[in-house]
């Protein structure tokens, strides 16, 4: 039967079976057993109409409980300006892919240019990558430039701090790289300059990885952990909220030699998972390391501002024993995003959207455990997250979600980390707090 879709009509399969010497297509596939084929029909549904294909999707997005979010973990739900999608729609932007003739991809190498340059500016370092898969694969692959890095050392510390997220990840990337992970357990949930030390006297350390802010919110302090890690010949690797550092003190400043995370909390909508896209900066010294590609700023021979890859450390071109990595799909869309969101935002503005977040989120703490029904689980500086402990806590969350709020993440058997942001409103949190 010749199929109206598929792209071979019965006399271009008759001769690709002549070539290499079949006469069906049951002998090309007689050696896969009888009782793995599929001889049902498949079930695929009847052809729709535009109308009928529209409110088949409207049905099922309607499934989804379109809650007011309190919960974080990594992923924050942030005011993103309505002209971002507008401006992402353009043709030239949503339909763009890998620059491979790359100068004459001028605006897709531009945008790339202020990418990294925003974000060398937001961390505090001195280069940025033109963006990864997401913030935990970003770790993953920081991780890999320290273990490569070193000579002799094979062990990479990684704070408890961490999301478990990240955690996992570092923990796939290790096994198939011959990497060792080595937990630092944390004191009343930070990670304390004493027990670094204490690891890497123990020597054999490529690299230290911790979180600003960490898993639980904190707010942690980095002091003497640069000093530390490079005494050992050690790199020392933060993973950072990318928002969160417009108010905090940058990588760059606590000493860094790689900065990684997500830029999910620079305006990108939650989506329901995705997609989002990770960092990755370094020092200056660190720049023939980073995978992925740089782009880079130059005049032409008429003396024109033109954009162009100073840096390709992929295997597509270059020797791949050489390369860094295979990074190649850079979520180039979502950095363009990042970006106007940073553009139209200013400094000043993505400053006062995480003091507002710091701010709402310190009011919250306060009203729930004045009621005497929470208890703060550690009693350290937070930043727009933190992690309470409370009696009932399965029976408050059910009643908060049949009331519209998704009030958290559950840690453990009673404790809940809670995450507030500039877009949750003042009749929000105190409709929250009444819940209690």
């Amino acid at each position: 039967m010749n199929h109206k879709f598929l792209p071979h009509t019965n006399e271009e399969i008759r001769q690709m079976l002549d070539r290499i010497g079949f006469k069906d297509l049951d002998k090309l596939y007689s050696k896969i057993p009888e009782e793995i084929r599929f001889k049902g029909e498949y079930d695929i549904p009847n052809a729709m109409s535009e109308l009928e294909i529209r409110a088949f999707f409207d049905k099922l997005g309607k499934k989804n409980d379109m809650l007011t979010c309190f919960a974080g973990g990594g992923v924050y739900d942030h005011y993103s300006p309505s002209a971002i999608a507008n401006i992402v729609s353009r043709s030239e932007f949503l339909t763009s892919y890998t620059p491979y003739q790359a100068e004459i991809s001028q605006g897709t190498l531009h945008y790339i240019f202020e990418f990294q340059s925003m974000m060398a500016e937001l961390t505090g370092m001195d280069i940025a990558n033109a963006s990864m898969y997401e913030g935990t694969t970003a770790t993953a692959e920081a991780m890999m430039i320290a273990f490569n890095n070193s000579k002799k050392a094979d062990t990479i510390l990684y704070s408890e701090a961490l999301n478990e997220n990240i955690i996992a990840v570092l923990k796939t990337y290790a096994f198939f790289h011959g990497v060792k992970l080595k937990a630092i357990e944390t004191a009343e949930g930070a990670t304390t300059l004493d027990e670094v030390k204490k690891e890497l006297g123990e020597g054999g350390i490529a690299g230290v990885i911790v979180q600003q802010p960490n898993r639980y919110g904190i707010i942690e302090d980095f002091t003497g952990f640069a000093d530390a890690c490079h005494e050992k010949k050690a790199m020392f690797i933060i993973n950072s909220v990318a928002a969160d550092l417009a108010l905090l003190k940058t990588p760059g400043e606590w000493g860094a030699d790689i900065a990684v995370g997500d830029i999910q909390s620079l305006g990108l909508p939650m989506s329901f998972g995705g997609p989002y896209a990770g960092y990755m900066c370094s020092t200056q010294k660190l720049m023939r390391k980073l995978p992925g590609r740089i782009v880079g700023q130059t005049r032409d021979n008429r003396g024109q501002r033109v954009f162009v890859l100073t840096l390709q450390a992929r295997e597509q071109h270059i020797r791949r024993q050489k390369a860094t990595s295979n990074i190649c799909s850079n979520q180039s869309l979502m950095a363009l995003y990042a970006t106007i969101y940073m553009g139209l935002m200013g400094k000043e503005g993505i400053k006062e959207a995480a003091q507002l977040s710091y701010d709402a989120a310190h009011y919250l703490c306060e009203k729930l455990v004045s009621t005497g029904k929470a208890k703060l689980v550690y009693n350290r500086v937070f930043f727009n997250e933190f992690l309470i402990e409370m009696e009932n806590r399965d029976d408050f969350f059910e009643k908060a979600i049949k009331k519209g709020f998704l009030p958290g993440i559950k840690v453990d058997d009673n404790k809940l980390l809670i995450a507030v942001t500039e877009k949750r409103t003042k009749d929000e949190v105190d409709s929250f707090i009444e819940l209690f």
